[in-house]
């Protein structure tokens, strides 16, 4: 009797004679041999170079971030007996089961070495011995069972069923089976797969763990996809783990997994089951919420609760959890997550929030559902304080401001060197830098949101008497907890956090990344300013790009989402955003038209402040539209010559770039916000093609006219659909400062209560507060009472500082 190897050797001619070639390596290469057409289309001059037992464990540290995940190579994907198993147990899910394939096999191809982890032999193998056994039972046996079926009367206890079947048996008739399906499947995907069966003792002797991971090593380069299970037609029961030496005893598929994934120096392994992951509590009750993130070796990682195993296989939450834990020491990523969802393993390899990604690194600082609480808390205490309470608090945070601007400024400088050496742009860096006059206007915005906050809160609105002693009174309250979201603007953050004081409405702030030491100190200040009236965390500071979209889900504690920055941001908060309206806009694709009738100086002075003031912010112009009669004459080429002194290039549109002989070239697109010193030049007929450029192009944020023609004027100021209208102004006063506001939480394009720059107003909401004395509702129906519904003047009740003028200094 020859050996396999001696079979191969001679089949191959004794090229490989080789005594390192592992047995398991040879059986797949015999297997090959024998079945051409299923064999691997790779070269096998490299055989002698490969197959050999050297250990691959990588022994890089696990990722800390789910982003990184983007980066892996090796990716082990464990699924679980409840992902592939049917509702009845007998048998596959195969909808489900192909949609897992599709997915491993878009990784596969491009470029990363897929290996997986499969239950199922045991619900395959009881399919199909449930019908032999169906089968061998007599005549009158069946026709008990029908008749049974038909008849409500006989119990269940009369009918005659099928023999158990020992899950070993079963496990030995479904393994080919189980092996063939994925076989088939992959096919569809134009790769090969390789069944390998392993049992506990083999990770109990090092040579074989030694040909094992030399074995799936050899399969990854040659791109073929290994499927591996446990051979549970010979294994012997579990047994408790013994963990004297740190190693994780084989007793399922997710211990299997994670000693394979171990084993072969995977940098991911994804366990699929039929939750979404790990729970603060048992998932369906009401405080129940996904931990998208969980580090088991912090303080708080003995405090999850662990449900019951599944209705299938031998595991179970606790048990994935353990063998998590166990890979991720071992320097292997874990994502535990919902087999069931959509491109779950495509999801989570793009860095996606998917399932629960066990890592290393703490929580660092205050779980961010807690800080959304401690908002929520802190921004009541706010709405009990006086109108006069809350303006100290902002006063004092303009003080310090002006106080530690020294250190202000040292932090900022870190964030602007950085930034420079990362390559970031100019306007981005324009909107980055702090200095003495930004801190001063700062502080200045500050006093005027103060001064003009007394009576923002519990302001009447509207007072009716319903009938007699009984008045309504709609008055003004917060909304609650804001979730602001902005990039680059360090100086954002105390502007937003003084709006939030003055309505009285809890914040959490996220900056980015690239200002992160001016918006720590920033924080600070608000922190210290808000101590002696209300608790610091009513303003807390979000320091992880992973925590928004934990708290884009939170509707129970936050209830309004401002996003500043990209169009890019503001439509992916959107998209997020679960139950809770966002405030935003996405672009500011702002116009100056210049009409017919005009003073030239005036025309000169607001096209170049409206583009050259701050060239990155929302409200400059990045669309200059001239009346067609300017085109033949002096105007044009005056602008554009005090344009290019200003260092500012421009792109013709399509109708004037047919004008042109020599000059740039035709702009990419009228929908630009170039947010640089460099616009768009178009030219219309009258101020009718102007409105409808404007509105067909633009971003609805602010647009003005340059026009001495009042009828024109009027009707642009009416017709154009957007946020912000002038009539002879420069765009760059679509300001919360400049409008008198003191400052803006951000500029809104949407069509709800707030548009244009938000102020306080645009952070309230109203109530309705009705005083009685005892009345009902059927003392109206049945005649006893009578409704009057008179309107009462406001007057008395709001008083004069209601009115209060804001200073023009």
């Amino acid at each position: 009797m020859l050996s396999v190897r001696a079979v191969y050797c001679r089949l191959s001619g004794g090229h490989v004679t080789s005594s390192r070639l592992t047995p398991s390596a040879t059986a797949l290469l015999l297997h090959q041999r024998l079945q051409p057409h299923a064999a691997a289309t790779q070269t096998w001059g490299l055989v002698n170079h490969r197959l050999y037992s050297e250990d691959t464990r990588v022994s890089a540290p696990p990722l800390e971030m789910r982003n990184d995940l983007t980066r892996v190579k090796r990716v082990v994907v464990k699924l679980g007996s409840a992902v592939i198993t049917r509702e009845d147990e007998c048998g596959l899910a195969l909808g489900r089961l192909a949609s897992i394939v599709e997915q491993v096999a878009e990784l596969q191809n491009q470029g990363r070495e897929m290996v997986m982890v499969t239950s199922g032999a045991v619900a395959f193998g009881k399919q199909k011995l449930r019908h032999e056994a169906v089968m061998s039972m007599s005549m009158r046996q069946n026709l008990t069972n029908l008749n049974a079926d038909r008849n409500a009367e006989v119990s269940p206890r009369q009918q005659i069923r099928p023999p158990s079947l020992e899950p070993r048996a079963c496990a030995a008739a479904g393994q080919s089976g189980l092996m063939s399906m994925y076989d088939a499947m992959f096919q569809q995907y134009g790769l090969k797969t390789a069944q390998v069966l392993v049992t506990k003792p083999d990770f109990q002797n090092e040579f074989s763990r030694s040909n094992l991971r030399s074995t799936l090593s050899e399969l990854c380069k040659l791109k073929i996809v290994p499927v591996i299970n446990a051979n549970d037609a010979v294994a012997p029961p579990p047994e408790p783990d013994k963990d004297l030496a740190g190693v994780i005893s084989v007793k399922d598929n997710d211990s299997l997994a994670a000693r394979l994934a171990v084993e072969m120096g995977a940098e991911l392994l994804i366990i699929m089951s039929d939750v979404n992951g790990l729970y603060t509590a048992p998932p369906g009750q009401p405080d129940s919420r996904l931990l998208n993130t969980f580090s088991p070796f912090n303080a708080d990682g003995s405090k999850i609760v662990i449900g019951d195993k599944s209705r299938v296989g031998v595991g179970g939450m606790d048990s994935k959890v353990k063998a998590a834990t166990w890979a991720l020491k071992n320097g292997t990523n874990v994502v535990i997550c919902n087999g069931c969802e959509e491109k779950a393993i495509i999801n989570i390899v793009k860095g996606k929030k998917v399932g629960t990604f066990f890592t290393m690194t703490p929580s660092q600082g205050t779980p961010v559902e807690v800080q959304a609480r401690e908002a929520r808390d802190g921004g009541r205490q706010l709405q009990s304080l006086t109108g006069e309470h809350r303006s100290a608090i902002v006063n004092k945070l303009a003080d310090l401001l002006l106080e530690r601007k020294s250190d202000i400024i040292a932090a900022n400088q870190k964030d602007v060197s950085e930034a420079y050496n990362q390559g970031m742009s100019q306007s981005m860096m324009a909107r980055l830098f702090l200095n003495d006059q930004k801190l001063k206007t700062l502080a200045a915005g500050l006093r005027q949101i103060a001064d003009t906050s007394h009576n923002a809160l519990g302001r009447v609105l509207k007072r009716t008497r319903i009938a007699e002693d009984m008045e309504l009174r709609q008055i003004s309250v917060p909304i609650g907890v804001l979730l602001v979201i902005f990039e680059s603007r360090p100086d954002a953050l105390p502007q937003v956090a003084a709006l939030s004081i003055c309505s009285g409405n809890g914040l959490m702030v996220k900056g980015g990344r690239e200002a992160s030491h001016s918006n720590k100190i920033l924080h600070s200040l608000v922190q210290e300013a808000l101590e002696p009236f209300a608790p610091p965390e009513t303003v807390s500071l979000v320091s992880r790009r992973e925590d928004i979209n934990d708290l884009l889900h939170m509707h129970e504690y936050i209830d309004l989402v401002i996003p500043r920055g990209s169009k890019q941001l503001v439509h992916q908060i959107q998209e997020s955003s679960q139950h809770i309206p966002v405030l935003g806009h996405s672009e500011g694709i702002c116009h100056v038209y210049i009409d017919e009738d005009i003073d030239p100086d005036v025309a000169f002075r607001i096209v170049i402040d409206s583009k050259c003031d701050y060239p990155a912010a929302c409200n400059a112009m990045e669309t200059l539209l001239i009346h067609q009669k300017h085109r033949q004459g002096p105007l044009f080429d005056q602008i554009c010559e005090k344009l290019r002194n200003e260092g500012v290039d421009f792109q013709p549109g399509p109708r004037l770039s047919t004008m042109l002989k020599f000059g740039p070239s035709l702009s990419a697109s009228l929908r630009t916000e170039y947010s640089a010193m460099e616009c768009a030049i178009e030219v219309v007929d009258d101020v009718d093609e102007a409105i409808q450029h404007i509105n067909q192009f633009g971003s609805h944020h602010t647009d003005t006219i340059v026009t001495n023609n009042e009828y024109n004027a009027d009707k642009f100021l009416r017709q154009v659909d957007s946020a912000c209208v002038f009539k002879n102004a420069s765009t760059r006063f679509a300001d919360g400062y400049r409008f008198g506001l003191g400052a803006e939480v951000g500029i809104s394009t949407s069509r709800i209560h707030a548009r244009g720059p938000v102020g306080i107003e645009g952070l309230l909401t109203t109530k309705w507060v009705l005083r009685g004395a005892g009345q009902i509702a059927r003392d109206f129906t049945d005649g006893s009472l009578k409704f009057l519904h008179e309107e009462l003047p406001l007057e008395e009740v709001n008083g004069a500082s209601t009115y209060h003028k804001v200073s023009s200094s």
